[in-house]
């Protein structure tokens, strides 16, 4: 177990490295920089800008160097924990990403643990009870979650708190406490806001997670040991939670890899139409401004997190799964 967990974290530092370049490569491709967007932006209102200024702002941008030089300062300051300047904002990336990413985590992790509590509960009545009404009913409701797309029920709840109850479903926080310190009152008032984007974020997974548990589950209930141990006996919840469940969560524990890298992104479509101040759609602007340290080390962050997730996933997979190994040399049978 402690090779393959070195294992991996050894292979992950080449692993980023690639990412790294690749990504800033992209980031590179779009014709211009963020100066060229911005030097048009002003000249859609009217102002200009002459040739000393442009050349003074790309020497303070570092935009005048090679591409390789740029990707060389800003990887070499991922280690220091220095992820460079965002050229919009002119702060620093860290302080960017760590006003955003408390509020995302939040955010994800109640929206994991909704979706969870209420998928696989759902997902084993509806196989043990198969083609009865209830399971006829979750099903049709999952339908609906499944083809009703997250941002369009971000809308209707929207319209729907303003118009019925007066009240605004955007946003995390009251006016009062927009830009207060935190303190307990500012705490509880997130917790009233935030079962809103909850639901909207949370309706899809808990759809999808329903359908994959219910089938998982069937399968599962069909196999010759499962009717062994009935004949034998063994209670039948006794039987059903202790053996084809832990089995028919391995797919919900495999995806492990993707949670830990949308915590951070978030759902970028719903937090714009609810103005959600979380990291989706802060990745996105700087992505359209070409604001090329912010979106770079946003997306090393992601890559980063997902070499974690999937790290966490095979281990959980082990433990969960007693027909997983791994050999002496790191893989699975």
């Amino acid at each position: 177990m402690l090779t393959l967990v070195l294992r991996r974290i050894v292979w992950m530092v080449p692993t980023l490295f690639v990412v790294s370049l690749i990504s800033f490569l992209i980031i590179q491709l779009p014709p211009g920089d963020y100066l060229t967007s911005y030097i048009a932006a002003l000249g859609e209102t009217g102002e200009t800008v002459d040739e000393a200024q442009a050349a003074a702002l790309r020497a303070r941008y570092a935009l005048d160097e090679p591409v390789a030089v740029q990707y060389v300062t800003w990887f070499g300051g991922l280690f220091r924990g220095e992820f460079g300047m965002s050229f919009e904002w002119n702060r620093p990336v860290r302080e960017l990403i760590g006003e955003r990413i408390l509020l995302t985590t939040i955010i994800s992790i109640v929206t994991l643990l909704f979706t969870w509590s209420l998928a696989i509960p759902i997902g084993i009545y509806s196989a043990v009870k198969q083609y009865s009404l209830p399971d006829y009913m979750f099903t049709f409701v999952g339908f609906i979650g499944l083809a009703t797309p997250n941002f369009l029920l971000a809308l209707i709840c929207m319209y729907v708190g303003y118009s019925v109850f007066g009240v605004s479903a955007g946003g995390l926080f009251s006016p009062a406490f927009q830009n207060a310190s935190w303190s307990l009152a500012r705490f509880i008032d997130l917790m009233s806001h935030l079962w809103i984007p909850v639901i909207v974020i949370g309706t899809s997974g808990t759809a999808g997670m329903i359908r994959v548990m219910r089938a998982n589950l069937l399968d599962e209930l069909r196999k010759q040991y499962v009717m062994t141990a009935r004949a034998k006996g063994l209670a039948y919840w006794r039987l059903l939670l202790k053996y084809p469940v832990r089995v028919a969560l391995n797919p919900l524990v495999s995806t492990v890899g993707w949670v830990l890298p949308a915590i951070v992104s978030g759902s970028t479509i719903t937090s714009v139409v609810l103005g959600l101040p979380t990291t989706g759609p802060l990745l996105l602007r700087a992505l359209l401004n070409q604001d090329m340290y912010l979106a770079g080390s946003m997306v090393m962050m992601l890559s980063f997190l997902t070499l974690i997730g999937t790290l966490l996933s095979d281990l959980l997979l082990l433990w969960l799964d007693p027909r997983i190994r791994y050999d002496q040399a790191g893989s699975t049978r």
